[in-house]
């Protein structure tokens, strides 16, 4: 028989409109009686539901996570009783045998019995700062979304201005767009007046790129439409960055620690802390994590073959941002610790699988460094192996750093010809 864990314990099954509870008392001669009760959704309803529960003395919870519908029920029990969120493919019921009263019952039994895994709910303050950045992500995307269209606008209009300038959208592309959209005749003299003398592409091309454009009524409208937009997402991601930076404040700590390894900024770091949190005790060990992250093959094997070991597909929005933290620290020159270890793989597996290796091998770092509390110092790195070169840049910016640290405190820095020390004063 398997073991009661939970003698008491309650199984919820989630709606937009009610909800369904069922508390499973189990007595000590293994007998479970059974209480089910609907509550409505409204915040008056939910103070019902919690009064029943410790009315019960029941507090694990059990409940599965249905889209957005179950974090006003999380909110009200969070602080009174010990809340288990499940993904719904661990609790799912046979077809052509479900009823919400049943679903609800389903739940209590495998919990009783601590058979439910339970999903990672991260504190409230976190939870707070995981759903801007999540915003934010969503808002750069539509941005990029919006110089795509005026992009394609200008294609469409014969502007090939995209051909000879690096940027669409900085000072000098812009004047030229606002005053092909403003001008009655097209000035190529005048035109030139609007040219950067700083850019690298010639003037005179940058005149033939535009010359003989069709800019038609609905491409106006749609480019002025789209600048418009553009400019108030700006002005919202500003915004957010703004109340994302006070948010920030509690963990600066911690994006110290992560901004000491290569190839993560204090964004990014910020970022990562908004999806696995700062108590890395919740995940049994580093594999688990990455294994949470998507980072980790799947297991699929049936009568001695492996049918698959692709990646999950977890971590939608931690994934994409460690690959992006991989992809820039194989670029670095001066810390090519990442940068060795990313093309011994690639020659034998691929980039893919190389740059997914690398995310991993940063995520594991990142749990070691947050849980001892260390900056980023690998101990597999030998510095025989690497080029002069670099070793020389490396003490250079060593050496600027310490001399401007010290500075800051007050003391007058001399640096002798030599090379061999400093002086300081004051």
């Amino acid at each position: 028989m398997l073991k009661i864990v939970h003698p008491i314990c309650c199984g919820i099954d989630v709606h937009n409109k009610f909800i369904v509870a069922t508390i499973a008392t189990t007595d000590p001669k293994g007998v479970t009686r059974y209480q089910t009760k609907e509550f409505k959704t409204f915040n008056y309803d939910l103070e019902n539901l919690k009064a029943w529960l410790a009315k019960n003395n029941c507090v694990p919870v059990c409940m599965e996570s249905t889209g957005k519908y179950w974090i006003p029920v999380f909110n009200y029990l969070e602080s009174t009783c010990s809340v288990t969120l499940a993904n719904p493919k661990y609790v799912k019921a046979i077809n052509g045998k479900k009823t919400d009263k049943k679903d609800s019952r389903w739940i209590a039994d495998l919990f009783k019995h601590d058979l439910v895994p339970g999903s990672y709910i991260p504190p409230r303050e976190i939870r707070m700062l995981r759903d801007l950045c999540r915003y934010e992500n969503k808002l750069v995307s539509c941005r990029a979304s919006e110089i795509n269209r005026v992009q394609n606008s200008l294609t469409v209009s014969n502007i090939g201005i995209a051909n000879v300038l690096s940027d669409t959208f900085g000072k000098t592309a812009s004047r030229i767009i606002e005053y092909t959209l403003t001008c009655d005749k097209f000035d190529p003299e005048y035109c030139k007046t609007l040219i950067d003398r700083r850019i690298k592409a010639s003037p005179d091309d940058v005149i033939k790129s535009i010359l003989g454009y069709n800019l038609t009524l609905a491409q106006s409208s749609k480019i002025q439409v789209s600048k418009a937009h553009l400019n108030s997402i700006n002005e919202a991601i500003s915004n957010l960055n703004e109340t994302l930076t006070e948010l920030a404040n509690p963990y600066q700590d911690h994006i110290k620690l992560l901004t000491s390894m290569v190839g993560i900024k204090e964004k990014s770091a910020l970022k990562i802390i908004s999806e696995i949190g700062t108590d890395m005790s919740v995940f049994k060990s580093a594999k688990h994590l990455c294994s949470w992250a998507g980072l980790a093959p799947q297991n699929n094997e049936s009568a001695g073959k492996k049918k698959s070991s692709k990646i999950s597909r977890a971590g939608v929005y931690l994934k994409p941002i460690l690959v992006q933290c991989a992809n820039a620290a194989i670029k670095s020159t001066c810390n090519p610790y990442f940068r060795e270890k990313f093309f011994r793989i690639k020659k034998r597996r691929g980039h893919k699988k190389a740059i997914i290796a690398v995310a991993r091998m940063m995520l594991t770092c990142i749990y070691h460094m947050i849980s001892k509390g260390e900056m980023f110092a690998p101990s597999d790195v030998n510095y025989s192996d690497l080029p002069n070169a670099v070793l020389e840049k490396r003490k250079q910016k060593m050496i600027h750093s310490a001399i401007v640290l010290l500075q800051k405190q007050g003391f007058s820095v001399v640096m002798p010809t030599d090379n061999e020390g400093l002086s300081l004063t004051g």
